[in-house]
């Protein structure tokens, strides 16, 4: 049996962490940095593991990525890293053996270990976080800033220190899309002559084909990912990604896909589709309203690849309905839906509606006496 791997600190034999702001190995004991790289060559040496990664150039060589999408975990990768479930959500997170994980990011309900991590494909790239915990936890109180109604629980700050960073599991497409769209055109014009108002509505057809390709389509493997919630926080930057090292794991949790290629390739054709009638459109002539009346649009030459992007996330249940923050851990977007505490609103207009009547009252009763 392998021996558990550990991101032990060369210097202190402290857990390392991978560090969001400087993007190295970092020890949170003794502050010794180390370049991923750098790191991984060392544990693969003192393990006798001289093989390494074999994800490719970090610099990119295209040529050949259509051979990508079904990497397989070398021996001994695995071994330090654990499943963890929700009983509550199902959800499964992965984390490695230092990081742990004691409650989950989708729900917020307590995880337990289900054991060591085997099974599924190994990741081909990885966007490491670029924003860390305290900018995730800035931008969501900037986000708060002017919501007056927002409940309490929203903004404590114990509760906002269980936001997570999750790496998201993506399936990320290449394609080519040959399409052939139809349109139904209206331009109205209008004028008045005297007391009399003219319409005249000119209908029109109009129809665009052609050739187009798309890079990098994403889909979220997850079920429990939302995604709508993951396509508002996009871009992700894919020339930052860098071939899979599990190090990037460390300090942070990964989710689990459960929907494989053919599955998120649906999402993809959909994403594609309404991408190409979007890009046909600009192409028309001027229209005060456009609607597609059909729409054929076929894709060839897929190539697709797995992928793992930083996503940070809270979650807060209020009145038995869950809401959802997320941040682009690549980029610092943010979206969240935030609720509105009636009771205070309705307070809040009570008062504002006593002030104004008292003004009122004063008002009258001063030129009552004038």
């Amino acid at each position: 049996m392998a021996d558990m791997m550990e991101y032990k600190c060369p210097s202190c034999g402290g857990a390392m962490e991978f560090d969001s702001t400087t993007q190295k190995m970092k020890c949170p004991y003794c502050d010794t940095e180390m370049e991923v790289a750098q790191y991984q060559q060392m544990q693969e040496k003192a393990e006798g593991n001289a093989g390494g990664n074999q994800g490719g150039d970090a610099g990119g060589n295209n040529e050949n990525w259509s051979d990508m999408g079904n990497n397989q975990w070398m021996e001994g990768e695995t071994d330090g890293i654990r499943v963890y479930i929700c009983q509550s959500c199902g959800g499964e997170i992965v984390a490695d053996a230092n990081t742990g994980a004691t409650s989950c990011p989708f729900c917020g309900n307590r995880v337990v270990m289900k054991g060591q991590f085997a099974g599924d494909l190994k990741p081909d790239y990885i966007i490491p976080f670029k924003k860390d915990k305290k900018a995730a936890k800035a931008a969501y109180f900037n986000h708060l800033k002017g919501k007056k109604y927002l409940p309490k629980v929203f903004k404590k700050e114990n509760h906002v220190d269980e936001m997570k960073g999750v790496y998201v599991p993506f399936w990320i497409f290449d394609v080519d899309a040959e399409g052939s769209v139809a349109y139904n055109g209206e331009r109205i014009t209008k004028w008045r002559n005297g007391d009399t108002e003219y319409t005249k509505t000119e209908m029109y057809s109009m129809q665009r084909g052609g050739n187009l390709s798309f890079a990098r389509v994403p889909a979220d493997g997850s079920r429990k990912m939302d995604d709508t919630l993951m396509e508002s926080i996009e871009p992700f930057e894919f020339r930052e990604a860098v071939p899979f090292q599990a190090a990037y794991l460390a300090g942070y949790m990964a989710d689990r896909y459960d929907m494989d290629m053919e599955e998120r390739m649906e999402r993809a054709r959909e994403r594609v589709k309404k991408a190409t009638e979007d890009a046909f459109r600009k192409t028309l002539p001027h229209m005060d309203r456009v609607t597609v009346a059909s729409s054929n649009v076929n894709v060839c030459n897929v190539r697709y690849w797995y992928v793992l992007y930083p996503v940070w996330i809270l979650n807060t249940t209020w009145n038995g309905e869950k809401f959802t923050f997320a941040m682009n851990g690549q980029s610092g977007k943010l979206v969240g839906n935030l609720p509105m505490d009636k009771k205070k609103f309705w307070i809040g207009v009570s008062v504002r509606g006593g002030i104004i009547g008292l003004v009122i009252y004063l008002l009258l009763w001063i030129i009552a006496l004038m």
